[in-house]
């Protein structure tokens, strides 16, 4: 899952540009275990969230990123392929059926074979600050590969780089990582639809608690449609 160009990349580049340009600041660091698999579950507010986390994160983090990053052309979607590929990233099928269904299941191994899974249970960026309701795939992953969820508060990447955004701003970020999330009493219930619904909203319970947003019961993609439908209007 994780090479060495990962390793090398955090340690000498990624790692000392974000800490230095973006001071981040950071609680509860001893929450994250020292082995086995977890699923790192933070709100969505920024493309720079996904730099942020495996900086912060003393352990390799892989993330279940949109397979749009290996699909795009030229010699910036050959440097996206390698890049993301290189640095043990998931490609994510958002279509739904089977196809992430399989996006799943290659992160569900990752989660057996002890690694550090990170997503982000919105499915999206939020587009106004808000937290929206969980999608499945958290829950489904962590009852399958029986592993806990540790919530996380992402703070202020929407200021650093709003959604649109293609540069980083400069200005100090924080991250607030929640004690792990135990999940023991629904494994026999993993494919029940209610249970992945029971476990999603404890998971978004903790990450509003954490992160002081006003929570909204609906999909983020949904206000995003609305939103884009309006504008077209």
């Amino acid at each position: 899952m994780t090479s060495s160009f990962y390793i090398n990349a955090k340690r000498f580049a990624v790692e000392p540009l974000v800490k230095t340009a973006w001071r981040p600041w950071v609680k509860g660091l001893d929450n994250i275990p020292e082995e086995g698999g977890a699923i790192l579950a933070a709100n969505h507010l920024s493309f720079f969230d996904s730099v942020l986390v495996p900086v912060v994160v003393p352990r390799p983090v892989s993330y279940l990123a949109k397979k749009d990053y290996w699909e795009m052309k030229g010699a910036f979607g050959a440097f996206n392929r390698w890049f993301f590929t290189a640095t043990g990233q998931i490609p994510m099928d958002r279509s739904g059926g089977a196809a992430s269904a399989d996006s799943l299941r290659h992160g569900e191994e990752a989660l057996k074979q002890g690694h550090l899974l990170g997503i982000y249970p919105e499915g999206t960026r939020s587009p106004d600050g808000k937290l929206y309701r969980g999608k499945l795939g958290v829950a489904k992953l962590a009852l399958r590969a029986e592993v806990p969820v540790i919530p996380i508060a992402l703070i202020g990447t929407d200021k650093v780089q709003p959604i649109e955004d293609r540069v980083p701003k400069i200005r100090r970020v924080g991250m607030i990582i929640g004690e792990p999330l135990h999940f023991d009493s629904y494994y026999a219930m993993a494919p029940d639809l209610f249970a992945q619904r029971a476990v999603t909203d404890k998971i978004m319970y903790q990450i509003m608690r954490l992160s002081g947003q006003e929570y909204v019961d609906t999909y983020a993609s949904e206000v995003k449609a609305k939103m884009e439908s309006e504008k077209k209007k």
